[in-house]
């Protein structure tokens, strides 16, 4: 039972859910396997039976046509009406479960502390969110519903042969239920392996097609095209190789179901025969327990592909168990006691997941509401992961963390496939075009868009296509107005840029953060400029400050990268 621990949360997203429909496509599933059993024996016995009325003119006016045929018309409409609701309601049912499962994907991945890991990972996790999401929808579709539909038309056919004779009755369903569930348990077991082994393959081939695409060039230039392409083409033999096991291992799935169709087939005709030629049974009731025997596996045959997916869909769910397991815990974080305090670090040590030694130690460090922070060292001193300890993004080790809301602009800042307004709002969701355009103005944007046709309603391309590297940055600086929270973190606000942009930019953090706390890290003069104190970080600890106008803060800057 260790190899479906993992599904405890999955499962847990159907308990939740709308537990009618997925009953109601477990009822449709069953009453479309019985209906198809139930047509098939009961037309063989009414042939027969038919037959032999015909024999003598009296047989045949006795006999009733009419009550066979109703009940022959009645199967055959109620399984198809039940098969078209069946496929209704199991793949709503489905569809809304995957939803859920990426909803509860994406709050855990917005939770405070993933976005580092989601930008470490970025592939992965995509991959986590469509392919092994998607994996998922066997579980229900292939695994639970035909199996429960299969187990019960396997109990059915029991208790009807069990009136023909119960010694047949009772082997038929012990050899159905064996066979049935025995052949896709066993397909599945050897399936497994191959199942990851293919996932595997598929990630990496995905991940290495990326890599070709957008990295081409270099590449190209660093006369690696051929070797990535080798890789490529190593993944993909490698995930066919998988499809080829895969495939294999479902046809012999197929193969045993025959043997085992044809085995209960010839041995119900044998106790059928042997039963009609005692009088025991008439030849319609052998007729029908034989055609009842021969539909009986049928409803099994899903369970093929069904066994073979498995594989996969316990490697997803294993891959997905650790963000589904339960609440969504944030680090505590209090505001400052004290009103004129932003920030407040008492002794803190940080670390990012995996790694030996800690990112950040024994920290202290108190931010008024007001004061400009610039924090300089060499690149990895630990400057980014400052920001992010304030921002939130990574947890404290030990020590006390104590901010008020705070706002990060990153050296990348993100900007979508989406109208200008549209990446406004993600800043504040309610926002009115007022409030937008106020923010632009005032990172220096609002002649710009003046000039679009649409304004706030224009469209920009992927990560911000359209807009100058400038421009860009502006928008991502009115954000971050729009944000309005009382603490600004500023990682190289301005690096890229030339140098007229850059001190616009540095202009307008400046004029608008007169009463917010300001962290900028940074290795650039003109930005260290902008501070009343400066702090240096080297390997994660504080090591020198200086406040403005003293000499070690001149000192300090003059050792930083000028414009």
């Amino acid at each position: 039972m260790s190899r479906f621990r993992h599904l405890g949360p999955v499962l847990a997203l159907y308990r939740t859910g709308d537990r009618r429909m997925f009953m109601a496509g477990l009822v449709m599933a069953l009453t479309t396997a019985l209906a198809g059993v139930g047509l098939l024996g009961l037309s063989g016995w009414f042939i027969t039976a038919s037959s032999i009325a015909g024999a003598t003119v009296a047989t045949a006016l006795a006999f009733d046509v009419f009550m066979p045929s109703a009940g022959i018309r009645l199967l055959a409409l109620g399984r198809t009406a039940s098969r078209y609701g069946e496929r209704l309601m199991t793949h709503d049912a489905t569809l809304k479960v995957l939803a859920a499962l990426r909803e509860r994907l994406f709050r855990g991945w917005a939770a405070p502390g993933a976005a580092r890991a989601l930008a470490m990972r970025s592939s992965r996790l995509l991959f986590r969110l469509t392919v092994d999401v998607d994996a998922l929808d066997s579980l229900y579709l292939r695994v639970i519903v035909p199996a429960f539909a299969a187990t019960g038309t396997a109990l059915a056919v029991s208790v009807a042969l069990g009136f023909v004779h119960p010694l047949l009755g009772l082997g038929t369903g012990s050899l159905l239920l064996a066979a049935g569930l025995g052949i896709p348990l066993l397909a599945s077991r050897r399936a497994e392996a191959f199942a990851r082994r293919r996932a595997h393959a598929l990630e990496v081939l995905r991940s290495r097609a990326i890599d070709l695409a957008k990295g081409h060039t270099d590449l190209l230039m660093a006369n690696r095209a051929g070797a990535q392409v080798s890789a490529v083409t190593a993944a993909d033999k490698r995930l066919a190789e998988a499809d080829r096991a895969l495939n294999r291992i479902e046809t012999d799935a197929g193969f045993a179901f025959g043997v085992a169709s044809a085995g209960l087939l010839a041995g119900v005709l044998l106790v059928g025969a042997f039963l009609a030629e005692r009088g025991t049974i008439g030849a319609p009731a052998a007729a029908f327990a034989v055609l009842l025997a021969m539909a009986s596996l049928e409803p099994f045959a899903p369970l093929r592909r069904g066994a073979v997916e498995l594989g996969r869909s316990l490697l997803a769910a294993r891959r997905l168990a650790p963000g589904l397991g339960g609440q969504i815990t944030t680090p505590t974080r209090r505001d400052p006691a004290q009103a004129d305090v932003a920030i407040r670090l008492r002794d803190v040590t940080a670390a990012y997941e995996g790694r030996a030694r800690p990112a950040l130690s024994e920290i202290s460090l108190v931010v008024r509401r007001g004061e400009r922070i610039a924090v300089i060292g060499h690149s990895g001193a630990g400057k980014s992961t400052l920001l992010s300890l304030l921002a939130g993004e990574l947890p404290a080790a030990s020590g006390a963390v104590e901010t008020q809301p705070a706002t990060l602009l990153t050296q990348r800042s993100e900007l979508f496939a989406d109208t200008l307004g549209g990446n406004l709002a993600l800043a504040r969701p309610n926002a009115s075009d007022a409030d937008m355009i106020a923010a632009l103005r005032a990172a220096g944007l609002d002649d710009v868009v003046r000039r679009l046709p649409r304004q706030l309603e224009s469209r920009l391309g992927e990560s911000g296509a359209g807009l100058s590297g400038g421009q860009a940055r502006r928008l991502a600086l009115a954000r971050i107005l729009l944000r309005d929270a009382p603490v600004w973190l500023m990682d190289e606000p301005t690096e890229g840029l030339d140098g007229q942009t850059a001190r616009d930019v540095l202009a307008r953090i400046e004029a608008c953060s007169k009463s917010r706390a300001l962290v900028i890290a940074t290795h650039i003069r003109r930005e260290a400029e902008l501070a009343d104190r400066l702090i240096v970080l080297d390997g994660g600890r504080i090591v020198a400050g200086a406040v403005r106008g003293s000499a070690e803060y001149e000192e300090m800057l003059s050792r930083l990268r000028p414009d």
